[in-house]
């Protein structure tokens, strides 16, 4: 009775962690007791998918792989749930995990059982599958970006969350702003993070394009990129030192100028003064694209 009374002080938390108080813990649980801040055999069954979970893609063979070492065996390391209610779980973490003994035929899994209500759940899951999963760049970013605005954290705090320094969060989460065929390359592995941070430092969306085309085209390594985005970034600059003073574009200049970009797809200087006098400069990377650039002119 005394242990009764002791936790009836102590809240939800206190009860839920008492083997003698926990009425949560009433039916078939493999012969363990499913007390949180324990570990215990969960029937599959009664637990039900992480909403939070920030990772979306899964290797179908990998999966299959897992499943088959489960069933010689079994699971190592225990997925972590918590409580709904009557025998009744969600997953945290460890859904790879949760995944392939679903595949294997597994009645049970062992589970760390915690308490947590929808923003901590957010976190943990988050957090945990940041630091235990094989996860890309690409979704540690979106999972950083999710702690951010949805947990209500900021980046220095976020830095002590995930155990890294605040140039390492701030080069993920600047992965989200390049384009979105580019953030699928990145995430199905077509191009390194060296690759894209080296992307990141040119300002025009169709010029990234163009730099990830030839990335992929010609096997380019991270120091060709950064040559290439060191010199697209300066001429830039050169170019808008040249300009200061001269005359804008007309809303028609500004059309031919766009029209050409999307023809040639690369940046293109259009460059005009006051007199009506100017000059079209059309770049290239190399040999390859200069040759590109021609057949794109001899097309009549």
């Amino acid at each position: 009775m005394s242990i009764k009374r002791n936790a009836l002080g102590k809240g939800l938390s206190a009860l839920l962690e008492n083997p003698e108080t926990d009425i949560t813990s009433k039916g078939d649980i493999g012969g363990s007791s499913a007390i949180a801040g324990a570990v215990a055999n969960i029937a599959i069954e009664k637990i039900e998918a992480n909403p939070f979970q920030p990772r979306s893609n899964f290797d179908e063979q990998a999966l299959m792989e897992l499943s088959e070492s489960i069933k010689e065996q079994g699971i190592i390391q225990p997925v972590t749930v918590r409580k709904l209610g009557y025998d009744k779980y969600q997953l945290i973490s460890g859904e790879r995990r949760y995944k392939a003994s679903v595949m294997a035929g597994l009645k049970f899994i062992p589970a760390f059982i915690r308490i947590a209500n929808d923003q901590a759940m957010l976190e943990m899951a988050l957090v945990e599958n940041i630091q235990r999963e094989n996860l890309n760049a690409i979704e540690i970013a979106i999972s950083y970006k999710r702690l951010i605005d949805e947990c209500s954290i900021t980046q220095d705090e976020l830095c002590v969350r995930v155990g890294k320094n605040r140039t390492t969060v701030t080069n993920y989460l600047r992965l989200l702003k390049l384009p979105p065929e580019i953030q699928i390359g990145i995430r199905d592995n077509k191009i390194t993070m060296g690759h894209a941070r080296a992307i990141i430092n040119v300002n025009d969306v169709l010029t990234q394009l163009k730099i990830y085309n030839e990335i992929i085209s010609n096997e380019l390594s991270v120091r060709r990129v950064e040559e290439i985005a060191r010199t697209v970034t300066d001429t830039s600059k050169s170019g808008d030192k040249k300009n200061k003073g001269k005359a804008n574009l007309t809303f028609e200049y500004k059309r031919i100028q766009d029209k050409l970009c999307s023809k040639f797809e690369t940046k293109v200087e259009f460059k005009r003064d006051n007199k009506g006098k100017g000059k079209i400069v059309i770049p290239f990377f190399n040999d390859d694209d200069l040759e590109r650039l021609l057949e794109v002119f001899d097309k009549k």
